[in-house]
Order: structure tokens, then sequence, then C-alpha cells
């Protein structure tokens, strides 16, 4: 079955049709920058021109950048504060005029890892860290999503560990790999401590070069992996989560 995944983030929002069975983009993603600000209705309209480039009318997920429950927006990190309060679900419906789905976009990479990816088969505590604009964290309990962890907002050094070790922190300050694995390092030194995980994954753009920071990551007790769908998991995750709560 098809399902048409959107995945929002604080850069850029993305969208592809997905084959739930394999995880597999069905055609070429469809990206438009992230409006700023970026409002309840500037995205919703971004959305719908995501859905109406594929001419969409089937099951459509949609990620975001924050808590999400019953597609109500109850955190928004990210995005405009504006969006607390709002059931996004009705807004994205009205919009693409198919019922829309709506779940925490770190949620959404984890069900695509687990379903199709890195996580395929692990029992246990897993533990998925996105790594972009912010960080966003996904908890499996042998194979049970544990919804809205928001572990990106563990306090590091008095800090929100996000402010440290995201991707965009990176970027901004010009750290190097080795500076930046080293502030990684103390994030998922705390993750472990306190979750005692299997397996950690670890996803977002920045995972296709893995091979430049993950190495550098010393004391860790549980591996730590890239993710196997690396940034295409929140489409593919939102497109099966549309799916599921059909």
């Amino acid at each position: 079955m098809d399902g048409l995944g959107i995945d929002i983030g604080g850069t850029g929002i993305k969208g592809a049709p997905v084959n739930t069975e394999t995880g597999a983009l069905t055609a070429e993603r469809f990206k438009i920058a992230t409006p700023h600000p970026a409002t309840p209705g500037a995205v919703t309209e971004v959305v719908g021109q995501i859905a109406d480039h594929f001419g969409w009318r089937g099951p459509v997920g949609v990620t975001f950048p924050g808590v999400v429950i019953d597609g109500m927006i109850r955190t928004a990190a990210n995005v405009d504060h504006s969006w607390l309060g709002q059931d996004a679900q009705d807004l994205f419906s009205k919009r693409i005029g198919s019922p829309a789905k709506v779940c925490n976009d770190a949620d959404a990479a984890g069900l695509a890892e687990m379903r199709y990816g890195a996580g395929l088969g692990k029992t246990g505590v897993v533990i998925m860290v996105t790594l972009g604009t912010g960080i966003g964290s996904a908890l499996f309990v042998n194979g049970v999503l544990v919804p809205n962890t928001e572990l990106g907002h563990l306090k590091i050094h008095g800090k929100d560990a996000e402010r440290r070790a995201s991707e965009i922190v990176r970027e901004n300050k010009h750290l190097s790999w080795h500076k930046w694995a080293g502030r990684l390092q103390e994030y998922f030194a705390e993750l472990d401590a306190l979750f005692s995980p299997a397996l950690f994954i670890v996803g977002g753009g920045v995972s296709e070069k893995s091979e430049k920071f993950l190495p550098l990551i010393e004391g860790i007790r549980a591996p730590l992996v890239p993710a196997a769908e690396h940034n295409e998991a929140g489409i593919a995750g939102a497109a099966l989560y549309a799916e599921t709560q059909s």
C-alpha cells in the first residue's frame, strides 16, 4: 500500500509517496524551505503544496518537531510558538483534502528504522536520535514506541543538549568533527546511564557522514549505528504512521 509522508523540519519541509510494505519512496521527494516565521498558516500551506505536487488524495502522514498528542501540538521548540494548542491534524486534513495523521518527527523516523532499517528485529530498549536543527529522540521497548520523549532537551552543562550538540550547532560554530563528537559523547553517555539501551540508532541527514564522527565517540556501552534510512526515515515513518492509525 502507498501512503504520502511529509516531514516538517526546521529548515525544510519534504515529502514523497512511500511503499509502506518496503519503506521505499515511489517518487522523487519534493522539498520546500520552511517558512519563517513558521506559523500554523504558513506551514499548513506548504504541507498542502507538497500534497498538491503529487496530486495526492489518499492517506497522509505528517511529522511535527514537537510533542503531538491526538493531533494537538503541545510543544514547539523549532517552529513558531503560535503552534501551541493547535489541532494540526485538523489544519492539515482541511488543506490537503484527505485525512492526515500527525506524529512527532523523531518518532516517525524511529518507526521507519524499526520497521525497515537498523532496528529491524531488535529487542530490549532501542533509542533513535536524530541530529538536525535540534536533537530528536524515539524510544522503543521490544519494538513498541514510547511517544514524545523529546530527549534532546535533557540538560548537559545546564543547557538543553540540542543547544550544544545538534547538527546546526556544529555548522554554526564551525566545530571540527572531533570537537562535535566530544559533545555527542557527553549526550550519549547521559542517555546510556539513564536508559541502558541495547542499541542507539543515529539519524538525520548527517548520518550519511557517520564515518566522520561515530567512530570518535567512546565509552558508550550500547552500540551506536547510523540510520539505514538516513534522512528519508521521517517521510517513510510518517506514511507508515498514517497507515497504522487509519
